[in-house]
Formats: C-alpha cells, sequence, structure tokens
C-alpha cells in the first residue's frame, strides 16, 4: 500500500459509512469535546486545591495526591489502553472512558472526604487514559490521509486551549461558585460527548487486529512506569541520590529490561518492538519526549513567577497566560495545513526553533519584567508548540499500521507524560540547586541576620517557589529586603532552569531532522513496518 493510500478506504470494506455515522468532521467533533474534558481538568484542579484541602480538612500531602493520584493512574496505563482500542474498537473504549470520566468527576463533586476524592481521581485518570488514544485512533481511522494534519491540527488546538483554559476557568468557578463545581462541569460536557458517540461515531476495525492480550507485558509495562513516575514525582522530596528514589528508578529500569526481553518472545505482544524499526516513528516519540521535557518542566515556574513574584491572582495569571493560548489556537490549524503540503520536517524543525527561542527569552526575565516582553515569549512558545503537537502526533501515529492506531495514540500521549514529568522533575532540581548555592550569599550580601543551616533550608524550599521566608512580626523594612533576596533569587534560579530547557528544544530540533510523513498504512506489508 502506497503512502498515499486513502485510510478511510482502507477501511471501508471493514466499516462502511452509512449517514452521518463515521463522518470524518462530526467524529472530530464528538471527539474533541471529550478531549477537552480531559485536558481542561489536567489544569483546572490545581486551582481548586486550596479549596478542597479548607473545605476537607485536608493535609498538604492529602492535596499532593489528589494530583499526584491522577497523574500516576494515566501515565501508567495510556500505552495499554491504547491497545484495548486496538483489540476491542476505539468507539467503545472512548464511550467507556467518557462515561466513566464523567461520572467519576460528579462522584468527586459529591464526596464528603479526601480519601473518597483521591480514589475518585486513580478512577478518573484510567477513564482519561481510556479515551485519549482511542480519540486519535478514531481520528486516524476515519479521515483520509490528505485531511489527517488538518484534523490533528484542530486536536492540538482543542487541546492546548483547554489546558492553558483550566486556571482560567477553574479560578473563576472557586470564587464564583464552590470546588465541587470543577468537577461537576464534566458532567454535561461528557454526557454532550457520549450522546455524540452514540449517533456519529464509527467502530473502525483493522482485519489484522490484535485478538489476544498479552498480561505479563501490561504488568511489566505498567510496573515500569508506575516505578518511572512516581520516582519523578517524589524527586523534590526524595532528592536524586536518595535510596528510594534509585530503588525507584531502578525498578524502573529492571521493568523495562523484563518488557522489552518478553516482547521478543510473546506471539502477540502488547508493543510490538518492530514499530520501532520505522525510524520516523521513534524520533517522533523522542522529540514528544523532548518537547514536554522544555515546555512542561519550563512553563512549571512561569505560574509560580505571575503570582508569587508578580502577586497576581491564579485568574489574572491564567490571563497572562492567553498569548499562549491564542497563538495555539490559530497557528494549530495552520500547521496542520502546512505538514499536509510540506511535510513534518521542516515545520517541526522550525517549531522546536522557536520553542528553544521562547526559552532563551524567558531565561532573560527578571523580577520586574513587564507584561509586554512576557507576552511576546508566551506567544513564541505557543507558535513552536503549535507544529509540534500536530507533526509529532502524525509522525507517531501516521507510521503505525492501523491495527495498532490506538496503541501509537497511546505511546504518543505516554511520551508528554513521560517528558513532561522528567521535565519538571529535572528542572525542579536545577531549580533547588541554584537557590541552594545563590540564598545563602544573597542574603549575607543584603545584610541580614545570620540564620542557623536549617533555617536556611526551610527559606530555601519556599523560595524555589518564589515565596518570600518572611517569619511573622518581622520589621517592614527587614521583610522587604527579605522578599528582594528571595525573589531575585528564584528568578535567576528559573531562568537557568528555561536556558537547560531551551538547550533541550535544540536537541529536538535536530531530532526533528529525521522524521517525515507518515506512511498512513492499513496493514504494513508482511506485518512490519
Amino acid at each position: 500500500m502506497t503512502p498515499e493510500t486513502n485510510v478511510a478506504d482502507a477501511t471501508t470494506e471493514l466499516a462502511p459509512r452509512k449517514g452521518l455515522r463515521g463522518h470524518p468532521w462530526l467524529t472530530l467533533l464528538t471527539v474533541a469535546i471529550g478531549v477537552m474534558m480531559v485536558a481542561l481538568d489536567g489544569t483546572i484542579v490545581a486551582i481548586a486545591n486550596p479549596a478542597i484541602q479548607k473545605d476537607l480538612g485536608a493535609s498538604l500531602a492529602d492535596v499532593q495526591w489528589i494530583t499526584n493520584a491522577y497523574l500516576l493512574a494515566l501515565a501508567v496505563v495510556l500505552i495499554t489502553a491504547g491497545k484495548l482500542g486496538d483489540r476491542f474498537g476505539y468507539r467503545l473504549v472512548f464511550l467507556i472512558g467518557t462515561t466513566g470520566f464523567a461520572a467519576s468527576s460528579g462522584l468527586i463533586a459529591l464526596s464528603g472526604n479526601v480519601s473518597a476524592v483521591i480514589g475518585l481521581r486513580v478512577l478518573q485518570g484510567l477513564c482519561g487514559a481510556l479515551l485519549m488514544p482511542s480519540a486519535l485512533g478514531l481520528l486516524r481511522a476515519t479521515f483520509p490521509a490528505e485531511k489527517l494534519n488538518m484534523a490533528l491540527g484542530l486536536w492540538s488546538m482543542v487541546i492546548g486551549a483547554s489546558t492553558a483554559g483550566g486556571p482560567i476557568v477553574g479560578g473563576l468557578l472557586v470564587e464564583h461558585v464552590n470546588w465541587q463545581s470543577v468537577f461537576y462541569i464534566n458532567v454535561p460536557v461528557g454526557a454532550l460527548a457520549v450522546v455524540l458517540s452514540l449517533f456519529f461515531l464509527a467502530d473502525p476495525r483493522s482485519k489484522n487486529a490484535p485478538r489476544s492480550f498479552d498480561l505479563l507485558g501490561i504488568a511489566l509495562l505498567s510496573g515500569g512506569m508506575f516505578c518511572l513516575i512516581w520516582a519523578l514525582i517524589k524527586v523534590p522530596d526524595w532528592h536524586w541520590g536518595s535510596t528510594r528514589t534509585l530503588a525507584f528508578l531502578g525498578g524502573a529500569l529492571l521493568c523495562f529490561v523484563f518488557f522489552v526481553l518478553w516482547q521478543t518472545r510473546v506471539r502477540e505482544p502488547l508493543l510490538p518492538l518492530r514499530l520501532f524499526r520505522s525510524v520516523p516513528l521513534s524520533a517522533g516519540t523522542v522529540l514528544m519526549v523532548l518537547m514536554a521535557f522544555a515546555f512542561m518542566g519550563g512553563i512549571f515556574y512561569v505560574t509560580f513567577y505571575l503570582q508569587n513574584v508578580h502577586g497576581m491572582s491564579p485568574v489574572n495569571a491564567g490571563l497572562h497566560l492567553l498569548p499562549l493560548t491564542g497563538m495555539m489556537i490559530v497557528a494549530s490549524p495552520l500547521a496542520g495545513a502546512a505538514i499536509t503540503r510540506f511535510g513534518p520536517r521542516i515545520p517541526l524543525v522550525l517549531g522546536m526553533v522557536c520553542t528553544a527561542a521562547a526559552c532563551f527569552g524567558m531565561s532573560t526575565l527578571k523580577t520586574d519584567t513587564g507584561t509586554p516582553l512576557v507576552s511576546l515569549w508566551f506567544a513564541l512558545f505557543g507558535l513552536g508548540l503549535a507544529p509540534v503537537l500536530v507533526g509529532a502526533t502524525d509522525v507517531i501515529v501516521g507510521n503505525a499500521p492501523l491495527e495498532h492506531a490506538g496503541l501509537a495514540g497511546g505511546l504518543q500521549q505516554g511520551a508528554m507524560q513521560v517528558g513532561g514529568s522528567l521535565g519538571t522533575a529535572v528542572l525542579g532540581a536545577v531549580v533547588a540547586s541554584r537557590v541552594s548555592h545563590l540564598l545563602p550569599g544573597r542574603w549575607a550580601a543584603a545584610g541580614l541576620p545570620p540564620q542557623p543551616p536549617e533555617i536556611m533550608d526551610k527559606g530555601a524550599k519556599v523560595t524555589e517557589l518564589g515565596v518570600a521566608p518572611v517569619p511573622p512580626h518581622t520589621p517592614a523594612p527587614v521583610a522587604a529586603t527579605i522578599t528582594d533576596v528571595a525573589h531575585h533569587t528564584f528568578v535567576s534560579a528559573m531562568s537557568t532552569s528555561f536556558f537547560v530547557a531551551g538547550w533541550v528544544a535544540v536537541g529536538a530540533a535536530l531530532v526533528a531532522l529525521l522524521t517525515k510523513r507518515g506512511e498512513h498504512a492499513a496493514v504494513a506489508p508482511g506485518g512490519h513496518i
């Protein structure tokens, strides 16, 4: 089958379109509503955490678990969830994921204790993992090859807008309604997605779809992903050289090694290693990891910069991210059109160059940098990310056989989760190291009274988030000096992290040179790429 083969034609004999069912643009509308719900939830809940803590009497550890439980469940099962779509059909898995996500959201809002919230957040993450790869599988199987990139552009636009809009929507709901409304909002959105799914989604299947399930492969991959993501989440508390961090990272490595060995022996592996014989697919996966590392790891500290250094409210800080969101909304469909016409390589390279430039630009921020310059770098971020989200998704999903489209979607989403977690952990370590190195000297240079090492360590911990370690009842002039020292130290450390992120983006631009247009083959000759 040639690269120009129409995917819809390749699957017509398997699932002929009748009326509006299976219509490409109605399919996109349906999956976009479901994906919007998950992407919005990724950032909207962070705004509600303080209100949940106060209302339910939760500890700081409980609040951390509200976020971490969701992220762990989502990241651990993404690839397995993609395989479920390949095995049982993308429509069914998408429906289960959407229904479960909406139902668990409603139950969280009705919960009266933090343990129930944490448990239901795990369920919410599992359902989100079912939903996302199946959405990509449906788009891959429904859209003709010449229109797939445009669909992926609109899909990426929805994800970008929802992710960036989360803090704004969450802030308004918490401020004017209550924290429960942050979860209740998913119920009508999910119900709409389910109704549209029943009417408009087809059930495309490949004749070469897997017939069995690799249970040991699932156990090994899930165990490895859990150990890796958990270690990255806990690094700020445990530190990189601690026994616990090394034990979990070692456990992840062992699981992954045994997983690879097992995949070469089992008849129908969970993740066929022959997929990675495709250099473009492998490059796209690495590119997704590096992009998420640079973007999510770098942008993590911007919210602290806006709120704790510039004193903005969460809603106002979210509004300052609108240049990034707006540029992604505008640039994603244009990127899809450009990739369709010119192929992914040039847009991907240019996108990562723009992302690198944005990172290096953000590394020049000062404590008093004005909104126009910050907005410029945010807009450049959005301009760079748009073609990467579209192009890397096309390279990964488009270079996999149709019978592995869901698996490829899970691989794409999993790469983003690993890259984001790795970026946050590594750049967090960079910030912590710089703060610990700079704070004592700047403290002394400002003429502040010496403090015992344990007090300085506690001060460094809060300074890492842009918060000034001002003790209660401190005279105003001294408090102002401490605040000035802490803010300058934090911004210096943040600048270093963005500088590192910039060079990671440069590396990603080089990786992008290895990509090429997806084959869009429904069935690979001989079962190979």
